[in-house]
């Protein structure tokens, strides 16, 4: 492989949350009856006028925005005309050469979807527009069904430059891209319910040469996974064919998960010929500088903004801090919770150790997280003030997740509050040497990790509830003296 350069782009489309679909006034909802959210302007009647979704239309521009792009002050809406099942107009209402957002750029870092390690870069946007999405053809062996209630949905089309030469490269700017998108509520991104979905352009060329290669086009991939294992497929198929004397064709494929490959649907000789031109029912778009500048002034804060901010604000490292960023909800949560705690790096422990652990264990999104962030919050000040250790911390949390009390709670029901007093610890800690005369006299011949056992005996005599630091201090003075 190192005889080529890979080539990618990828052609994101995100459905737009909002109440309604983008040009009449049916519920953008997902999971009703199928063709229930339908009606004449949906559906392309004769005669039917569409009226565009202007909070569509304004978070089109967020994310352009939040994607450093440079924001059209006239744009308009065309015709793509096709003829397929799932278009009930037989054209679709989308945007040709004067989209709403142009020129912009996502950065990328951290791990891959391998976990391989990724060098910091710039991915750019070619262009952000705004267009309508088609129905969901579903097929059943001898028949298909066509369910229009996703026709008509808002629908934006992200298109990259073709900066990405890896699939890591490629999932890491679709993470970054998603992230993005649920931070700013554009989307959901649940690409499970088809409100995230992503074509991938990808060729080869010779290493250093400046000509691209024929570009390959894979559609319709809707999953993580799915995207980064057809681009390490195509990228060993077009290399073994060049290898062999072969030549790329322009083509159009899909992909096929269980067999793990990829699979022809049309060569360019039958590609679509759209026929775009001006929706004649719709007039253009114009802003101004004014309109830009207030949704700039109304811009939510950055994933990698918030994640710098947690870095200084909080002491996180960049690792904790990225973890903590993945998730909007995750993200959000401990952001509360650094704000009323002295110990924000002890919360940040908990959360993305045990919490996200016990969450993962438990099958439970974070978004559906029973451990209110005050409850944490109390854990980890509870540790930091020496009313309870560590080891009885953690079964503190377990009981959070059961019980649904505050950590105060359960302390006072179990008795599991911290024993610090001196007079009482030192009881343990004459017990515990006076019952090990053998350890006793391997620390007498030097061998001091023995301390490390006593520390172990006297937690068991005091039933885990004995401060760790003031065992370490008696243990040390008893054995020395």
């Amino acid at each position: 492989m190192n005889k080529y350069d890979v080539v990618i782009g990828l052609e994101v489309h995100v459905q737009v949350r909002t109440k309604s679909k983008m040009f009449c006034a049916c519920p953008n909802t997902f999971g009703q009856e199928p063709n229930s959210l339908v009606c004449p302007v949906c559906m392309g009647y004769p005669g039917v006028m569409p009226v565009p979704n202007y909070e569509a239309i304004r978070k089109t521009f967020v994310a352009g925005l939040m994607c450093s792009c440079e924001i059209a002050k006239f744009s308009k809406f065309d015709r793509k005309s096709y003829f397929y099942p799932d278009m009930p107009k037989n054209y679709q209402i989308s945007q040709y050469d004067l989209p709403f957002c142009i020129r912009g750029r996502i950065h990328v870092f951290g791990k891959g979807f391998s976990g391989e390690e990724l060098a910091d870069k710039i991915i750019g946007i070619t262009r952000i527009h705004l267009e309508e999405d088609v129905g969901k053809s579903t097929h059943f062996g001898s028949y298909s069904g066509v369910d229009f209630n996703r026709a008509g949905v808002p629908l934006m089309e992200i298109v990259s430059e073709p900066d990405m030469n890896s699939a890591d490269e490629a999932y890491a700017y679709l993470s970054a891209l998603k992230q993005i998108m649920q931070y700013a509520e554009i989307s959901d991104c649940d690409m499970e319910k088809g409100q995230m979905r992503c074509d991938v352009n990808i060729s080869l060329k010779l290493a250093g040469a400046e000509k691209l290669g024929t570009k390959i086009e894979i559609k319709n991939l809707n999953s993580f996974r799915s995207i980064h294992r057809s681009i390490v497929y195509e990228i060993e198929r077009q290399a073994n064919m060049i290898d062999e004397g072969g030549r790329i064709v322009q083509e159009t494929r899909a992909w096929n998960d269980e067999k793990g490959e990829t699979f022809i649907l049309r060569s360019k000789e039958n590609a679509h010929d759209y026929r775009y031109f001006p929706e004649p029912d719709l007039l253009p778009v114009t802003v101004t500088d004014e309109d830009i500048a207030k949704i700039k002034s109304e811009l939510p804060e950055l994933p990698e903004q918030k994640r710098e901010r947690f870095v200084r604000d909080y002491g996180l490292t960049p690792y904790d801090a990225q973890v903590l960023t993945l998730d909007k909800f995750l993200s959000d949560y401990f952001d509360e919770g650094a704000k009323n705690t002295k110990t924000p790096k002890s919360l940040a422990n908990w959360i993305t150790t045990e919490l996200l652990r016990e969450l993962n264990d438990r099958n439970i999104s974070f978004e559906n997280n029973p451990v209110p962030v005050k409850h944490l919050v109390e854990l980890t000040d509870l540790i930091a003030d020496g009313t309870i250790s560590g080891k009885i911390a953690k079964t503190v949390f377990t009981d959070l997740f059961e019980t649904r009390k505050s950590p105060g709670e359960i302390i006072r029901e179990k008795g599991l509050v911290q024993i610090s007093d001196n007079s009482a610890i030192e009881k343990f800690v004459v017990m515990a040497v006076e019952q090990n005369p053998l350890q006793v006299q391997q620390y007498k011949e030097g061998r001091t990790a023995v301390v490390q056992y006593f520390v172990g005996q006297v937690m068991k005599l005091s039933k885990g509830k004995a401060n760790p630091q003031v065992v370490n201090k008696l243990l040390k003075d008893k054995l020395d003296s």
